[in-house]
């Protein structure tokens, strides 16, 4: 708020003209009487540039009225400029305003003034006159004084010559219409106690030389108000209103106050006894027209007040003039738009469909600037106040058709930099030996220095343009994309690092699950754990380059740990399946049944003890299947464990339970496979009982002796004929070589393969022959097989053939 104006009584100028007046009748005051009164100080509660004051509730201490509550009174002015408002008021208050140079005639009131009443506790408001030069056709103070004075007074005195009555804008009708106007839409509602706000507007008519009576002046301006009335735009809820429920008329005529001095202060002092004399029929204030507000309260009421009426458009008439501006600065603007939208057209074909134009920036402003220094050229003449509000209004018009074109250069821009940045950061990372974070760092400073360099250029002085999201959107994109790299690069490490793996730990493991033993696990898990460490060492060294943080590599590796271990019991289930891991217990058996301690194979004899070597080896077979069950090292240091909720953070997968994958062989699995590999037992027990049966079946030595008796005639042929004897020479020769050049084996091969093409044809061409009559054959009855099958104490019986 300005600093307020508060003036002790009018000096000098003010104080000689003060002496000048005439002592008022009834002895209430006298010259002398003025001079002690006039120590109540006047405040300016609004000055000419529409501030209100802060000082007013002090200076209604100074008054003694704080404690009034509603034992007050407010009346203030409202007339032309120059029509001796602030004489009346002094005249009929005992007020110090200041009044008319009469030799100047210039404005004496500027903004609203106050001041209390001498004798009464009556706060007396003097408001700047209107139609005064000095504003000339600015008349929003007018309008807004004239509107303030009405709603916070309970008697608006309208000071006018009689001379002025009957005329429209010399009587201030249209003025008091506008207010009317304004007033009814603000303050028209009903109060709180259910009672519309009243006001008097008290009629003085200057200068009344009595050719017009009283009566006809009264009815001439009471008809004006009923007409002003009716023509008002009023609410729809307040159509019915009529002038009486706001204002009651009053009306009072004053003689010249030059030509009948001593009249005039007699009228004057008349009027005084209505303001002052509660008893009097004709007492202006009445309880109907006070505002009820506590006297404490009355500056922040009527700041209140001031503020509704600031931020009322309808008081905002423009002038003449301001019409005139309005109507040539738009012709102005609509003319510089036309020719700055033809120069903007063509470039929004292209922003439309994705490309960044090259120069957009400068273009822009040139014809941003261009339809500026136009529109000044031909408008600056004009109202001042509206050539500088339309020309806002033309920059907000000339930015909005400039921003989609800046926000779509500023969208393709960033599309052609993601662009880039992506074909960058695919050709830095091709080959072997890269850097990755340094392929990121050096693709994401080229991107952001273009983002910028075409961004700036696309920026239009004036316009209140930013890019700064924009680039934020761009850095977070150019991050998510990094960041994405980095996880399919890492993702890409991690996978090459499992295969890796799965090669090194293929064959130890192999080597180790077929040689069973009670330390088995333990050096299983020794090779996992050294060949894991290497795995993981080679992946924080290749981490390095990728700039992960710590929390990244803690997630790879332990989606490398689980990977680790999933291929390891992969290559344990591979090894332990039914078919291998009843082969491997075969094997074992065979190696502790057929063969000795020594590594030879056994010949069974009737005499050996079989039953024995079999209950043994078979006992320890047996014992290896709990072994293999379960992943149990022996060494406590070696017992590898893995959280049970562990996610490749690769792939998602979550359905992970690491306890369960330590169990091979559940119960139900260990009794299957031993009763599987008992029923293989049992065969090889079998066939050892066999060989013993063969072996007691063998051919007598007397038999040999007959074969020779039998045989002499037909050797002693072959020895003494030539040519059996040549054909004996030559077999043994070729067996000779044949076993020197090594061979037999390969000749042996070759006569197995001779005869088992020989008999497979053999076997064919029977079968051919055979079908084609086998309708006709009786079917003959074949042996039935005789079975064998060993009991409990693997002795061998005999079982009653079945038919095939």
């Amino acid at each position: 708020m300005a600093q307020p104006s508060v003036l002790p009584p009018a000096s000098s100028s003010q104080s000689s003209s003060s002496k000048s007046r005439t002592s008022l009748v009834n002895g209430h005051y006298s010259n002398g009487d003025a001079t002690r009164e006039s120590a109540s100080v006047r405040v300016q509660i609004i000055d000419d540039e529409k501030q209100f004051t802060s000082e007013l509730t002090p200076q209604i201490a100074t008054w003694g009225l704080q404690n009034a509550g509603f034992d007050y009174d407010i009346v203030s002015v409202f007339g032309s400029q120059s029509t001796g408002k602030s004489t009346l008021l002094n005249r009929l208050f005992g007020t110090n305003f200041d009044v008319m140079d009469e030799s100047r005639r210039q404005q004496t009131t500027k903004g609203i003034w106050m001041c209390k009443a001498k004798g009464m506790n009556v706060m007396v408001m003097d408001v700047e006159g209107t139609d005064g030069r000095e504003r000339g056709e600015d008349q929003d103070f007018e309008r807004k004084s004239a509107l303030f004075s009405l709603a916070s007074s309970e008697v608006l005195i309208v000071n006018l010559w009689e001379h002025q009555v009957g005329l429209y804008q010399g009587a201030n009708m249209g003025l008091l219409k506008t207010v009317f106007e304004v007033n009814l839409g603000l303050f028209g509602k009903k109060t709180a106690d259910g009672r519309n706000q009243r006001t008097m507007l008290l009629f003085v008519i200057r200068d009344h030389i009595g050719t017009t009576p009283l009566a006809n002046l009264q009815a001439t301006l009471t008809a004006d108000m009923q007409k002003i009335w009716e023509t008002l735009s009023k609410p729809p809820e307040l159509q019915d209103r009529r002038l009486s429920d706001y204002f009651d008329l009053s009306f009072a005529v004053l003689p010249h106050k030059m030509l009948a001095a001593d009249k005039f202060e007699v009228e004057v002092q008349a009027l005084r006894k209505r303001f002052a004399e509660k008893s009097r029929d004709d007492y202006v204030f009445k309880p109907a027209y006070h505002k009820r507000i506590p006297a404490d309260g009355v500056a922040f009421y009527m700041e209140g007040i001031w503020e509704q009426v600031q931020t009322n458009k309808d008081l905002d008439l423009p002038t003449q003039r301001e019409l005139l501006a309005q109507f040539r600065c738009d012709e102005i603007s609509t003319a510089a738009l036309v020719e700055f939208s033809e120069q903007a057209k063509p470039q929004r074909r292209p922003i439309e469909s994705g490309k960044v134009v090259e120069g957009l920036g400068g273009m822009m402003r040139t014809w941003r600037s261009t339809a500026l220094e136009r529109y000044d050229r031909d408008a600056s003449r004009y109202h001042q106040g509206v050539y500088k509000r339309k020309r806002a209004d033309l920059i907000s018009v000339l930015d909005s058709t400039l921003s989609p074109l800046f926000l779509g250069q500023l969208k393709n821009l960033h599309k052609d930099c993601m662009v880039t940045f992506k074909a960058e950061m695919h050709e830095g990372m091709r080959g072997e030996g890269y850097n990755f974070a340094d392929v990121v760092k050096a693709a994401r400073g080229r991107c952001e220095t273009r983002f910028l360099e075409a961004a700036g250029e696309a920026l239009v002085d004036g316009a209140e343009w930013t890019y700064d999201d924009a680039f934020a959107l761009l850095q977070e994109d150019v991050r998510s994309v990094a960041d994405q790299c980095r996880k399919d690069e890492t993702k890409k490490m991690v996978n090459i690092i499992e295969r890796n793996f799965k090669k090194q730990i293929s064959e130890p493991v192999e080597i180790h699950l077929n040689k069973p033993g009670i330390d088995m696990w333990d050096k299983v898990l020794t090779v996992f754990r050294d060949i894991l460490g290497k795995a993981e060492a080679s992946y924080l060294a290749k981490a390095k380059s990728f700039d992960c943080t710590d929390e990244e590599n803690a997630t790879a590796l332990a989606t490398l740990r689980k990977r680790a271990w999933l291929a390891l019991c992969a290559k344990i289930g591979e090894q332990t399946s039914d078919s291998t891991f009843l082969s491997k217990l075969r094997v074992h058996f065979e190696e502790r049944f057929r063969y000795d301690e020594h590594g030879v194979p056994r010949v069974w004899r009737p005499g050996d003890d079989i039953d024995g070597a079999f209950k043994n080896a078979r006992d320890q077979t047996l014992e290896l299947v709990p072994v293999y069950s379960k992943i149990s090292p022996i060494d406590p240091s070696l017992q590898y464990t893995l959280p049970s909720d562990t996610s490749d953070s690769f792939t998602g997968a979550e359905d992970f339970d690491f306890p369960a994958t330590l169990i091979i062989f559940t119960e139900t699995k260990i009794l299957d496979l031993m009763n599987r590999f008992r029923r293989d037992a049992d065969a090889f027990y079998v066939e050892a009982k066999r060989s013993t049966v063969s072996s007691v079946a063998q051919i007598p030595y007397w038999m040999y002796g007959v074969l020779v008796v039998l045989g002499w005639n037909e050797a002693m042929a072959v020895l003494f004929n030539p040519v059996y004897f040549a054909i004996l020479l030559c077999l043994i020769a070729a067996a000779y070589i044949i076993v020197q050049l090594g061979l037999v084996g390969p000749l042996f091969t070759l006569l197995r393969t001779v005869s088992t093409e020989i008999q497979r044809q053999a076997t064919d061409r029977l079968r051919e022959h055979f079908s084609q009559h086998v309708h006709a054959q009786p079917v003959r009855s074949r042996p039935l097989p005789v079975k064998y099958e060993a009991d409990e104490d693997h002795e061998l019986r005999h079982v009653k053939a079945e038919p095939m």
